[in-house]
């Protein structure tokens, strides 16, 4: 897609790194600042009558305020619209709330609602702890079930929702199978692409409805801002925007700004994110205290086939599964990490190893994990000295057996 320079409007076809070089930049528009600038505020003046009763909504007579966005918000919404290739999208203060305000905004009491049983920790426990209180029938469901969702369907299913790669445990849904069967029903499809990010998974061309991004993650890249955003085809677009002004949901300028600086380099960091991530999973594959390396871009893992059919790239984040190596052995080994950090999140600058302190919620998975696991985050440090960290720190591991 090549871009007008002064507006920043798509014309033609280009590379995806054209596109996040231009998208949601309008020069002109700002004394010719090359980025959108952060625009503070709440209330909006209209210079006369006629303004205001333009600037109007008739399913929003309000939306002239900052809540519903600035500026900054419109830049970033356009450059993730664009990316994705939904028809609009909204900003969230996270990640989380970007997950349950757009569930919420499909369903109502008495409906049924199928979610993947590999789904985001915290979604789950929004759904077991505030779906069930207000009488909506939650049922979780095998990620590998593919097209066999069919069986699970019911008139009353209003919103399946799907997440690939699983967290934690990373297995890779058919999106398009489960797609298919679930709008004969008339559900939303729901996606958290998180680990793909809009580069790497295109889920409109895959059936979804929404798609949701912790944009705290990769689109921020940098740790230092939360952020979430849900892109919607037109079939679901005016009821997620509903369902988000309906919460008065609404996210800071300063963290939007962050979000669109990041996304600047969003591909260039991949890229790195992917290729080192892959090489350090390739190298724990040959750890003797290493059970499995759960990744869908290694050719060894069940999920590959469905990886290189939908997806267009890896990120850097992976789970290894341990042998049983008893609590004084996996604390040495976390000890004597230097270059990985013990830390929540992921999407960033930075490497981490999170340990899981007990085998992740699992109701309805074929597969179950007993053993430790660890999750990885590749940061973009050298390659060759996060191998070296993590050789050191299993051979520290292994004399503390």
């Amino acid at each position: 897609m090549s871009f007008d320079k002064n507006s920043g409007s798509p014309s033609m076809p280009a590379h995806v790194d054209t596109q996040l070089a231009h998208i949601g930049r309008e020069p002109s528009r700002f004394a010719g600042m090359v980025n959108t600038p952060v625009f503070r505020g709440s209330t909006i003046i209209a210079n006369n009558l006629e303004d205001w009763e333009a600037s109007r909504q008739i399913d929003n007579p309000m939306a002239n305020y900052g809540r519903f966005g600035t500026p900054t918000t419109r830049s970033f919404e356009q450059a993730i619209t664009t990316l994705e290739g939904g028809h609009n999208c909204l900003v969230f203060p996270s990640g989380l709330s970007a997950c349950t305000h757009s569930i919420m905004a499909f369903v109502k009491s008495g409906d049924h609602v199928l979610i993947t049983d590999s789904v985001y920790g915290p979604t789950r426990t929004f759904a077991d702890r505030v779906l069930r209180r207000m009488g909506i029938d939650v049922e979780f469901f095998d990620p590998l079930i593919g097209g066999e969702i069919r069986n699970l369907l019911r008139p009353n299913t209003s919103v399946v929702f799907v997440e690939s790669p699983g967290s934690w445990t990373f297995e890779v849904q058919d999106i398009p199978a489960i797609a298919e069967e679930a709008h004969k029903v008339g559900a939303y499809v729901l996606l958290d692409n998180t680990w793909a990010t809009p580069l790497f998974f295109k889920p409109f061309e895959h059936g979804v409805d929404v798609s949701i991004h912790a944009a705290t993650k990769y689109i921020v890249g940098h740790s230092d801002a939360l952020l979430g955003v849900a892109s919607a085809n037109e079939r679901a677009w005016c009821i997620l925007k509903h369902g988000a002004h309906d919460f008065g949901q609404t996210a800071g300028p300063d963290d939007i700004y962050l979000a669109l600086r990041g996304m600047r380099s969003m591909s260039v960091r991949l890229r790195q994110h992917w290729e080192s991530g892959i090489q350090l999973a390739e190298y724990l594959r040959t750890q003797p205290l290493v059970e499995s390396v759960l990744h869908p871009a290694l050719a060894s893992d069940p999920g590959h086939k469905l990886w290189q059919r939908d997806f267009l790239g890896a990120s850097g984040l992976f789970t290894i599964e341990l042998k049983e190596v008893g609590r004084p052995a996996l604390s040495k080994f976390f000890s004597s990490l230097e270059l990985f950090g013990i830390g929540l999140s992921w999407g960033g600058f930075e490497s981490l190893a999170l340990p899981l302190d007990k085998p992740p919620t699992r109701v309805a998975s074929r597969k179950s994990y007993q053993n430790p696991l660890v999750r990885i985050h590749v940061g973009l440090e050298n390659i060759e000295d996060l191998v070296s960290d993590m050789g050191q720190a299993f051979t520290q591991m292994e004399k503390a057996l």
